[in-house]
C-alpha cells in the first residue's frame, strides 16, 4: 500500500482530473490527502471534491497558495471547476491550509510518504523552506514537470509546473533528497485523440474526469497523460528508464524556468528518459 499525497493544479487541463481519477481508483494507493495551488485554489479543491465525493472517499482537501512566489501568476483562473457546480462537492475549505497539513501529515508518517506534485511548486517550495528536515522525511518526491531532452514540436524550453513558479521550483530541487522527475519530454509520447478516449473511458470516474476536462478535450483534439504517467511510476517504476544526477532551475534571465540537469550517479534526482507507450497505457486501462 502507497501512502500518497498529491498536489495539483486540477482546473486547467483535462490530465490532473484524469491522474486522480487514476489514484482513487487503485486499490494499492492510500490517498492521505490533496492540496491544490496556482489561481483559485478553493475553486481547484471543488473539482478534487467532486472527483472524491463521486466514489464516495472523505479524503481530506486543502486550496494552497494562489500566487508564485516571485513572478505574476499566468494561470489566474480554474475554468474547470463550473462543472463542480453540477455534482456534489464541499465548499469548505481552509483558506492557506496546504503547507501545514502537508507538513503534519508527513510528519506523521516518516519515511512513508510518497508526494505527487503535478503543478507548479509553490506549496512544496514554502513546504520545504518552512521545515528543512521534511525533504528527508518523505519517501519520495515524484514530479511532473521539465524538459530534460529535445522539447517536443511547438514547445520551447521551458514547461508550466516548473516554469509557473521557477523560485519554488529551485528550492525544491535543491533540498529535495530522493526525487524522481518525469518531463515534458517523455510524456509528450503518450498521446491519445478525444476518440479513443471516449471509446477506453468507459469506467464512470473517467468518464466524469473527461467531462471536467471536456473544453481542454476539445481544444486539444486529445490528451497527452502528463501527469498519469508520472503517478503511474509510483507504482511501476520500470515503465520509464532513468539518468541520475542533479536538476537545477534558471532563476533569472530570458530562459527564467528552464529547467538544467546535470548526470551524476550520485545526485539526488532520478530523471526519465524514455517511456515504453504499450506498457503504459495497458497498465493504465488495465
Amino acid at each position: 500500500m502507497h501512502k500518497i499525497l498529491v498536489d495539483t493544479d486540477i482546473g486547467s487541463d483535462i490530465d490532473d482530473a484524469v491522474c486522480l481519477a487514476y489514484l482513487l481508483e487503485r486499490t494499492d494507493a492510500e490517498l492521505l490527502g490533496i492540496t491544490t495551488v496556482t489561481g483559485q485554489p478553493e475553486r481547484r479543491a471543488k473539482i478534487a471534491s467532486v472527483l472524491c465525493r463521486a466514489v464516495g472517499r472523505d479524503i481530506p482537501i486543502y486550496a494552497g497558495t494562489a500566487s508564485p512566489l516571485l513572478i505574476p501568476q499566468y494561470q489566474t483562473e480554474a475554468p474547470q471547476a463550473d462543472v463542480a457546480e453540477r455534482y456534489s462537492h464541499t465548499d469548505r475549505f481552509e483558506s492557506g491550509g496546504a503547507v501545514p497539513f502537508l507538513r503534519e501529515t508527513i510528519r506523521r508518517h516518516p519515511g512513508e510518504v510518497s508526494l505527487l506534485t503535478i503543478g507548479p511548486l509553490t506549496n512544496i517550495g514554502l513546504l520545504f523552506a518552512l521545515d528543512p528536515e521534511i525533504p528527508s522525511m518523505l519517501e519520495q518526491v515524484v514530479t511532473m514537470g521539465g524538459v530534460f531532452g529535445p522539447p517536443p514540436p511547438n514547445y520551447g524550453e521551458t514547461e508550466w509546473n516548473l516554469s509557473g513558479d521557477p523560485h519554488a521550483s529551485a528550492i525544491v530541487f535543491r533540498r529535495s533528497v530522493r526525487h524522481r522527475v518525469v518531463g515534458l519530454d517523455v510524456t509528450h509520447r503518450l498521446w491519445m485523440d478525444a476518440a479513443t478516449l471516449r471509446r477506453r473511458f468507459v469506467r464512470p470516474l473517467f468518464d466524469l474526469a473527461r467531462e471536467i476536462g471536456q473544453e481542454s478535450l476539445e481544444r486539444w483534439g486529445g490528451m497527452v497523460f502528463h501527469d498519469p504517467l508520472a503517478a503511474a511510476t509510483i507504482f511501476a517504476p520500470e515503465l520509464c528508464r532513468y539518468e541520475r544526477g542533479t536538476v537545477s532551475i534558471d532563476t533569472v534571465g530570458p530562459t527564467v524556468g528552464a529547467s538544467r540537469f546535470a548526470p551524476d550517479e550520485n545526485g539526488p534526482h532520478s530523471v526519465a528518459v524514455t517511456v515504453d507507450p504499450e506498457a503504459f497505457f495497458d497498465r493504465f486501462f488495465r
